[in-house]
């Protein structure tokens, strides 16, 4: 398995980036959106995980351009977001997010659940 980590800040991206290492998964990553984008096109990952609020590009906006295109658009696409209102997690799912794990992450489940929401767009597609 392979997942794509785009995020902006240091701390968050060595942490996930670690504990989906520790779990056998193979990680690629990437410290903004238009490095992510680049990445998500070479490698065709199983799944992304993106930071919603990054300078630049913000996830909104690599969500809309990767589901746009035909080669990446089934590719699951995780938000990871401070944001925890409901109507936020509405926003998410209808800008192009697949799914989403609230900040700070829970290094108990993050790699578990990354994992669930890779077998679980398989089976469905």
């Amino acid at each position: 398995m392979e997942v794509l980590i785009i995020e902006d800040n240091c701390i968050n991206l060595q942490l996930m980036t670690y504990l989906l290492q520790s779990y056998g998964i193979t990680v690629a990553t990437a410290t903004d959106g238009k490095r992510g984008l680049k990445l998500a096109e070479a490698l065709r990952p199983d799944l992304i995980i993106c930071d919603v609020y990054m300078p630049g590009l913000d996830g909104f906006e690599v969500a809309s351009v990767l589901k746009a295109q035909p080669n990446l658009a089934h590719i699951p696409l995780v938000a990871v977001t401070a944001m925890a209102r409901a109507e936020d997690r509405e926003r998410l799912l209808q800008g192009g997010f697949d799914y989403f794990i609230s900040k700070p992450i829970e290094p108990k489940t993050f790699a578990t659940d990354i994992v669930t929401q890779i077998v679980r767009r398989k089976k469905n597609g």
